[in-house]
């Protein structure tokens, strides 16, 4: 017989006001509610989170190693992580000026963040260079600068600086889906703006990151879905007006932009319409109901 799997409350713990959701068992201290700020152990040493999911009974834990929550924190441990949180603009400051004296100016420092005890410090910078930078020596003098706090140096990419720094977005929103509610980030294509009608002008589609914006596929399924139920550009349909050919397609409408033979071009509803080829076939073999070669009728066996 098969092992049961361990069972436990998993509470959905949150590190940033906008970051990924990780899950920790409760088991040591079972009275918490959403909202509650706890201290946990990551791989990133000692963090302080609050409890953003919290199941109403045990569920199945998942296969490897899931920690528990230490404790809750207390007013001492808020005052502590803020204090770190308010030497970690200095941090920049000071990896900033390190760079530069040591002509890295290929490297941007970004930000900078102390773990909950102050243990580890991880630096946070971003590079337009595609090739393997090397930063031993910038790790080296931040080591000597910050100890006895471990320091790490971390490569971001655009769409992480522009969540990390905030600002406006492309679209005129004061404030960045990406630093409002976005916790992943999806892979965005080209195919995507097309599939939507979105014009491939760079301003349309590039993000403040310089990079697609992610908001393409927010609509992108719904799209591809309507799209799929109309017939595409320059295909021949049947509409109540006669025949004619697909000039343009609205999804969300539902409808198509025909241009009939008179050549005026007029809108029709998806149920108006039928495509021209498949009605044409449908004919042909309503008139020829045998295919090549004769059909399997008395004929075939006539001496």
């Amino acid at each position: 017989m098969e092992e049961a799997k361990p069972s436990g409350v998993l509470a959905g713990i949150r590190f940033n006001r906008v970051g990924k959701i990780y899950h920790f068992l409760t088991d040591r201290v079972p009275d918490l509610v959403i909202g509650d700020k706890v201290i946990v152990e990551t791989s990133r040493g000692w963090q302080l989170g609050d409890v953003v999911v919290l199941p109403a009974k045990p569920a199945e834990v998942p296969d490897g190693e899931i920690k528990q929550i230490d404790r809750k924190a207390t007013p001492r441990d808020l005052v502590q992580r803020q204090m770190w949180q308010q030497r970690e603009q200095e941090v920049v400051e000071i990896s900033r000026e390190r760079a530069r004296a040591m002509r890295l100016n290929h490297i941007k420092i970004v930000a900078a963040e102390f773990s909950f005890d102050g243990s580890r410090l991880t630096v946070m910078f971003s590079t337009e260079s595609e090739e393997k930078v090397e930063l031993k020596g910038l790790r080296q003098e931040l080591q000597k600068e910050f100890s006895p706090s471990q320091v790490e140096l971390r490569q971001i990419g655009p769409r992480d600086v522009a969540k990390l720094l905030g600002g406006m977005g492309a679209c005129g929103l004061e404030c960045r889906c990406c630093t409002r509610f976005l916790t992943d980030f999806s892979s965005i294509s080209i195919r995507m703006a097309k599939e939507q009608g979105i014009s491939l002008t760079p301003a349309e589609i590039t993000g403040m990151c310089g990079r697609l914006r992610c908001c393409l596929i927010y609509e992108y399924e719904q799209y591809v879905e309507a799209r799929s139920k109309l017939p595409k550009r320059n295909k021949r349909v049947i509409t109540p007006d006669g025949e004619g050919k697909v000039l343009d397609v609205y999804p969300m409408r539902q409808a198509v932009l025909v241009e009939l033979a008179d050549g005026k071009r007029r809108e029709y509803a998806r149920e108006s319409i039928e495509p021209a080829d498949e009605l044409e076939a449908l004919k042909n073999k309503a008139q020829n109901p045998c295919p090549e070669g004769g059909c399997n009728g008395e004929e075939d066996h006539q001496e």
